[in-house]
């Protein structure tokens, strides 16, 4: 046989992915913030002056770098760049605080930050005083903290957009939220990312012309979408925050045919006064994620958008799409209880639900998604034991516990962690809060355990109800003790104007539950 070249079955990288879909995308419009509008031509010449700059001034492969940047176009050439020369990028929330940040920084090792001047111009003062081991602090644009790289990439030419990344080189740590501790670096290679680009563009409802319209930072989920709207051609729109007739207003401007929402974000439309008034005809595709949909109110959506929404359902060690709830799939009329599913596996990862042993449980019954494929990070930086923890029995444990049904589809019932046992009996808050957002007055819930003498622990539900509605606490309750029975029916109800939501819009039970734990010590299920 003859020899085979260590290099014959190497993929491709993240920057190469780039690089096709620049020469593909030619005079098309790639991205548009306000009246910003560049061409993938444009994006392609700016991407090289911007690497040149970088490497001008001591950059080089396999350097740590990070963005730290409201949604703009050169936030994501950031990480273009990073993906073309090689380099390991930290993604940075635009909403987290200053500690949060920080620590990321000097956690992940990174040596170079670029930084939006209008939103983080102090931030960056403070963070270069904190952390000794930063060596360059640009800014992305006119600053007093830095070298304006935009500037300095501009004053010569562009460089060769050449990737010089290997498929096993790490390409980009994700940080987790935090919710139970300090946030974790995720671990991502550029064969990982690649994986997921290619799921994205198999798996999903893509229309024939992709306009996509970002809201949510492009940090997370929104950016992991960028390169498979990149290799449509299509053009990404970009805006700084969610607000909900502003989105209505990019919608008609833009002719926008598909969109990432987060389920709070589509309760906010849904409540919204101008959205009756509104032209959404153009949306073809509203893809959702994140966090749980109720099912009650994911009806009331569809009567409104129409049948356009589609469902992901993945997380940061596994990112954008392990499994996947398509368009056909949301059929209120035959088959209403798989609005409360988040789909079913996609072609080319393995998941299936486990217990703690790595046994495979009965159709019906709970056990925690586990998945094995392409898609799993490498591990935790610089955490070997909770590396270990996740990656056992030779698959990544979700964290995540959901019953699978005879026709594949799978259900979330709640986080393991967010698990209630009161009185000996298991409580799963999802399936009580979508009892509870099927009360019509219900805007949305949360429902968490409290201490209880009695009980170990109580379940309690914070209600808030649609503008003008009303229903008592006594009715809610006995609506939950019908659907569910009594174990699960809330001891208490309490209706609150708003629910505390992370930078990421998912609902912060860490923050409700500290409202009533007050230093006692809850065991993580």
């Amino acid at each position: 046989m003859t020899p085979v070249h260590p290099q014959l079955h190497d993929a491709c990288s993240m920057g190469d992915l780039v690089v096709r879909a620049i020469q593909r995308g030619g005079d098309r419009v790639a991205f548009i913030l306000d009246d910003q509008s560049i061409t993938y031509r444009e994006f392609g010449v700016l991407l090289g002056r911007f690497i040149r700059a970088l490497a001008e001034r001591g950059v080089r492969k396999g350097d740590a770098i990070a963005a730290l940047s409201s949604n703009r176009p050169e936030a994501f050439m950031a990480s273009a760049a990073a993906y073309v020369m090689g380099l390991r990028i930290t993604w940075m929330h635009p909403l987290g605080s200053e500690d949060d940040h920080a620590y990321l920084l000097e956690d992940s090792g990174v040596t170079t930050l670029l930084v939006d001047p209008p939103m983080f111009g102090e931030r960056a003062h403070r963070l270069r005083a904190r952390l000794p081991g930063l060596q360059r602090i640009f800014g992305l644009g006119p600053n007093d903290f830095g070298e304006d790289i935009l500037a300095a990439a501009q004053a010569g030419p562009a460089a060769p957009l050449e990737p010089q990344a290997g498929t096993d080189d790490i390409c980009v740590l994700i940080y987790t939220g935090g919710t139970t501790g300090r946030p974790k670096g995720v671990i991502h290679t550029h064969r990982v990312q690649v994986a997921m680009v290619m799921a994205e563009l198999a798996e999903w409802d893509w229309p024939r012309e992709v306009r996509m319209l970002a809201m949510t930072p492009i940090t997370h989920a929104a950016g992991a979408m960028i390169l498979a709207v990149m290799m449509r051609s299509g053009t990404f729109v970009m805006s700084k925050g969610f607000e909900a007739q502003r989105f209505l207003d990019l919608v008609a401007r833009h002719r926008i045919t598909c969109t990432f929402l987060v389920p709070t974000m589509v309760y906010v439309l849904l409540d919204h006064p101008g959205l009756r008034e509104a032209d959404i005809r153009s949306l073809e595709l509203i893809i959702y994620g994140a966090s749980p949909m109720s099912p009650a109110r994911l009806t009331e959506a569809m009567t409104v958008f129409g049948p356009v929404f589609m469902q992901l359902y993945a997380q940061s060690e596994a990112p954008n799409t392990v499994t996947v709830l398509r368009q056909q799939d949301h059929d209120p009329e035959r088959f209403p209880h798989r609005l409360a599913s988040c789909g079913r596996p996609i072609a080319n990862s393995q998941v299936k639900l486990l217990d703690d042993e790595g046994r495979e449980v009965p159709v019906g019954e709970v056990g925690e998604i586990c998945v094995r494929g392409p898609l799993v990070m490498q591990g935790y930086w610089n955490k070997p034991e909770e590396s270990a923890r996740a990656l056992r029995h030779g698959w990544l444990y979700t964290g995540d516990l959901a019953r699978r049904d005879e026709d594949g589809f799978i259900y979330i019932v709640d986080r393991s962690k967010d698990m209630i046992i009161s009185g000996g009996f298991n409580v799963y808050p999802r399936e009580v809060e979508d009892a509870l957002t099927a009360d019509p007055a219900v805007a949305s819930a949360a429902v968490i355990g409290v201490p209880d003498p009695k009980w170990g622990e109580a379940v309690k539900a914070l209600v808030v109800l649609k503008p003008g509605a009303q229903v008592s606490a006594e009715a809610l309750i006995a609506r939950v003790r019908e659907a569910k029975g009594a174990v699960q029916a809330p001891k208490s109800i309490e209706f609150v104007d708003a629910l505390p939501v992370t930078g990421l819009g998912k609902l912060d039970k860490k923050a409700i539950r500290a409202r009533y734990w007050d230093g006692q010590q809850r065991a993580v299920h």
